[in-house]
């Protein structure tokens, strides 16, 4: 289900796993790879594609979890006016969602943690939403560049009071990381 804005939120109904992240960070092949459906939530090489915040809770199961794919944040090939309601609708749904047990937040590990990532995990600790760090795409960096990320964004995020120790590098394309990202998904969901 999509809702492009807060009033066509879906009731609330167990618990939800957010993934955020700048645009084109990987949200939803990472969400394809955990579900291990190619074609769950689209993808696009180009930024800003997802418009809405998109909804995926398995009909036929008795799973009770919701995973949500985000709007990126930063780029996006849409006018500023556009771009500025997303971010206030996505703003909007963290701090105000009863049934958001955790945010992932996706960093491309190729950059690390920019400008931006920073002012989403300010406004994450005043909001008091907890969150934790995946790296994405942890098969395109160099020899030790993975390393490298991984302790400047552990450090980074160290004293921030509503980060969830640990950074998870995962890879959509090679499966890095994804069984961790899921046990960590399960366990957030049952606490």
């Amino acid at each position: 289900m999509g809702a492009p804005s807060l009033k066509f939120l879906p009731p609330l109904e167990g618990p939800e796993i957010a993934f955020a992240g700048r645009s084109n960070v990987g949200k939803s092949s990472l969400i394809n790879a955990l579900v291990g459906q190619k074609d769950l939530a689209r993808t696009s090489n180009t930024p800003g594609r997802t418009q809405e915040l998109n909804f995926f809770r398995p009909e036929d199961t008795e799973a009770d979890l919701t995973l949500v794919d985000m709007p990126g944040y930063g780029y996006a090939a849409a006018p500023k006016d556009r771009v500025d309601a997303w971010t206030r609708f996505v703003f909007g749904y963290l701090r105000g969602r009863q049934t958001l047990k955790r945010v992932y937040l996706l960093i491309d590990s190729r950059h690390g943690l920019k400008e931006n990532d920073g002012e989403v995990l300010s406004m994450l600790d005043r909001a008091a939403v907890s969150y934790q760090i995946v790296l994405t795409k942890a098969d395109k960096p160099k020899k030790g560049g993975l390393e490298a990320v991984v302790a400047a964004t552990a450090a980074a995020v160290a004293r921030r009071p509503a980060a969830y120790p640990g950074i998870i590098a995962t890879s959509s394309e090679t499966g890095l990381g994804l069984d961790l990202l899921r046990a960590a998904i399960a366990t957030t969901a049952s606490e």
